[in-house]
């Protein structure tokens, strides 16, 4: 699945944020986890492999390993919030079962 404009839009405001593309801080690991939350919250799917390869390219990310943590946080927050939602799918159920 190819990304979406919304998705790539966002992968650029992950590399203005991160100062130093060797290494992630704390808070920049929050606002990347926000980042993708509202991705998901908005239903914006991505592909974990695409973006892999999106910021493989990109040019600033020489370092493999923020890059890797990255896809991490995209496919946690995705998880997630797959989970969750599946939740409460099952507790809006009002059968009485």
């Amino acid at each position: 699945m190819p990304l979406t404009n919304n998705v790539i839009i966002k992968l650029n405001e992950i590399t203005s944020i991160v100062e130093d593309k060797s290494k992630l801080t704390e808070s920049e690991i929050d606002e990347i986890k926000l980042i993708f939350k509202g991705l998901v919250e908005k239903n914006e799917r991505y592909d974990l492999d695409e973006i892999e390869f999106w910021f493989e390219n990109e040019g600033n990310w020489t370092t493999r390993e923020p890059r890797i943590r990255i896809v991490n946080l995209a496919n946690y927050v995705q998880d997630k919030y797959q989970q969750t939602a599946h939740l409460r799918i099952i507790s809006d159920d009002d059968c009485g079962c």
